[in-house]
């Protein structure tokens, strides 16, 4: 018979929605015109890997911008939240979170946030 501790357990689970993770894209939209300023289809899911962005100067012009995100997942999550950080010349500029909440298994979701 083998037992996990509790640790284990929570340690596997973690992994597990981990692996069954993917950020299929991201982009960044002028809000007002629709127009795409910038947008990703790499992993941007790996953890502990910091991406670099070269967006064009023109967004800070816009007077809203919006955030469209597509991921999906395997495992069911519970209270998601995603965190972006944006840094500067070294210096964090920008800080947001968004919560999702749940995840159901197996699906594929898409966000759109504007700021």
């Amino acid at each position: 018979k083998s037992e996990m501790s509790d640790d284990n357990l929570s340690s596997k689970r973690a992994q597990d929605i981990l692996n069954g993770f993917k950020l299929h894209w991201m982009n960044l939209r002028d809000a007002d015109s629709g127009r795409v300023l910038w947008q990703s289809s790499e992993n941007l899911s790996t953890p502990g890997v910091e991406h670099e962005a070269r967006v064009p100067k023109r967004i800070l012009k816009c007077r809203a911008v919006s955030r469209e995100i597509n991921f999906s997942s395997q495992q069911e999550m519970q209270q998601f939240r995603l965190e972006q950080r944006v840094f500067f010349r070294g210096t964090i500029i920008e800080e947001w979170s968004f919560t999702f909440g749940f995840v159901i298994p197996g699906s594929t979701k898409y966000l759109a946030i504007i700021n």
